[in-house]
């Protein structure tokens, strides 16, 4: 396959910059709703969340200058294609179990994600990963909510079946 760039290291910058500058103003923003002066016994409740949200901003901007100044001179990759796509193979599949057990509860989730994960990236026998999956979600039940008290979330199948 031919490997060609898909994200540039100035655009990524840019990016960040950009976030981590609109984060700074969510901080500042938030820290107004409190009083933001000093009181008289000291320091009201958004006078730190509100320097430091400024100190976001400003920083932020810093790297945004910086950025875009070098942004003729450097050409240099963040990202190729190639890249991306080993990222998204691990990503998606994380982001599938964050979704399936939000619905669905964290042992069904675990069960899914470990079958594919093993089948399709592993290369292990469906038989195999299905039934590691399986073993996986018995000892977290096993371990978490039986052993240590620790409850973890369930869901449909789980009170269909009568395990909390």
């Amino acid at each position: 396959m031919n490997e060609r760039t898909l994200i540039s290291r100035i655009s990524m910058e840019v990016a960040t910059a950009l976030v981590t500058g609109a984060v700074g103003i969510a901080v500042m923003w938030g820290a107004v709703e409190h009083d933001i002066g000093w009181g008289d016994s000291g320091p009201a409740s958004g006078y730190f969340p509100f320097r430091i949200g400024v100190l976001i901003v400003l920083a932020s901007l810093t790297n945004l200058v910086i950025a875009l100044r070098r942004r003729s001179a450097d050409h240099s990759v963040f990202v190729t294609n190639v890249q991306m796509r080993s990222v998204l193979a691990f990503g998606l599949p994380i982001l599938g179990f964050v979704i399936v057990s939000s619905f669905l509860g964290l042992y069904v989730g675990t069960i899914l994600y470990l079958a594919f994960v093993m089948i399709f990236q592993g290369g292990y026998r469906p038989v195999y990963a299905i039934g590691l999956a399986l073993a996986v979600a018995v000892a977290m039940r096993l371990i978490f909510p039986i052993w240590f008290k620790v409850p973890l979330l369930t869901g449909p199948l789980e009170a269909l079946l009568g395990l909390y």
